[in-house]
């Protein structure tokens, strides 16, 4: 009787084991299905999936800040996109991706009634152009996102956490606008103007504005 006794202890035990270890999986798995869901709807995407023309074969990137989120994500997404970054190159036939401006600010919405601050708005300027050697195959374009965030006196670092991971997803949807605008000059002539090959609007025309 003992040892049947053990001998179902431990058949339960073991069961037991079996049943947590497939709840521990299962909140992994939920956990990573949330987690993918809270990335893509904050705006995170994976770069790099649309195929890029024998131009892009290697490029530079011309900006004064290479500490961006912007610069990051872009680096990111034309090596994902077999584009061989080379930063020291002076080859005529280098593309040169120049970025004009690459800036994220803030500004408050609404106070309360002590005048504190409750509510911020968050915009990324992005204003970046295209060239190869004499080509110009991209004309200097500018867009903008921009996106609301709450703030709470109690809650100064996470107001600043939730500032920091906005301005990543912003930085970030504006690497797959620059994406999508490279990817649009597959086919386009060599010295090609970008605007005429890729449908893009014509010099002068009024900048993207896109609130999220």
């Amino acid at each position: 009787m003992r040892t049947l006794g053990a001998s179902i202890k431990v058949a339960g035990r073991a069961a037991a084991g079996v049943a947590v270890a497939s709840l521990l999986v299962g909140s992994l798995v939920v956990g990573s299905l949330v987690v993918g869901s809270l990335v893509t709807g904050c705006g995170f995407r994976l770069q790099g999936s649309a195929p890029l023309p024998s131009s892009l074969a290697v490029a530079r990137i011309d900006t004064s800040d290479t500490q961006s989120d912007f610069y990051f994500g872009l680096r990111k997404a034309l090596m994902a996109a077999g584009t061989r970054i080379d930063d020291d190159s002076r080859d005529d036939s280098t593309a040169v991706i120049h970025i004009i401006t690459d800036s994220a600010a803030e500004r408050i919405l609404t106070v309360s009634t002590l005048n504190v601050p409750t509510e911020y708005e968050l915009t990324y300027v992005l204003k970046f152009s295209v060239t190869s050697g004499p080509h110009e195959l991209i004309a200097a374009e500018e867009h903008r996102l921009v996106r609301d965030y709450s703030y709470s006196e109690s809650a100064l670092l996470a107001k600043e956490r939730e500032k920091t991971i906005l301005s990543a997803a912003l930085a970030n949807d504006l690497v797959s606008v620059v994406m999508r605008r490279l990817s649009s000059l597959s086919g386009a002539p060599a010295g090609a103007s970008g605007s005429a090959a890729a449908g893009a609007p014509a010099a002068g025309a009024a900048p993207a504005d896109v609130a999220h």
